[in-house]
């Protein structure tokens, strides 16, 4: 693929990119070796975004979605207000073309005009990549921390 970085945007996403982003989390899912864990329907998402649950910032490619950082606002009680990034994908063939980049600096560019202390999110201990890229935008990657959690 010859990329052309005119047609790159970074937007944020609306109800109508639902379906791409929700096909995205099962990418995502299937890479991580958990798509049977991945039971969200495209109907929650659509009624979870409608009450303002997450937000979402795209990387558009002439039209069509091929990454995102799924967010929401949270609190730290010892920093303030923070956003957590949920999920952060772009898909296998954007990837090493500053796609990921451009979106990670949206997001954090959004943290701090929201006013945020800190952004926070998880990434798996075996995504040596994914580390790699968090480390050289200068974020701590904790190892004290496990981390809970119950489904309902």
């Amino acid at each position: 693929m010859v990329f052309d970085e005119a047609l790159l945007s970074i937007r944020p996403g609306t109800a109508d990119d639902l379906p791409a982003v929700h096909a995205l989390v099962g990418e995502l899912a299937a890479f991580e070796q958990a798509a049977d864990a991945f039971t969200a329907t495209l109907d929650t998402y659509r009624a979870d975004f409608a009450a303002g649950a997450f937000q979402l910032l795209l990387a558009d490619y002439g039209g069509q979605v091929v990454g995102m950082a799924f967010f929401y606002p949270t609190y730290s009680t010892w920093k303030g207000k923070m956003l957590y990034l949920e999920d952060f994908v772009v898909r296998e063939a954007f990837r090493r073309h500053g796609v990921g980049q451009r979106l990670f600096d949206a997001f954090l560019a959004r943290a701090r005009a929201e006013g945020c202390r800190l952004a926070k999110w998880q990434v798996l201990d075996w995504n040596v990549g994914a580390i790699d890229f968090y480390k050289k935008n200068g974020a701590v990657i904790e190892g004290e921390w496990l981390t809970g959690k119950v489904f309902f």
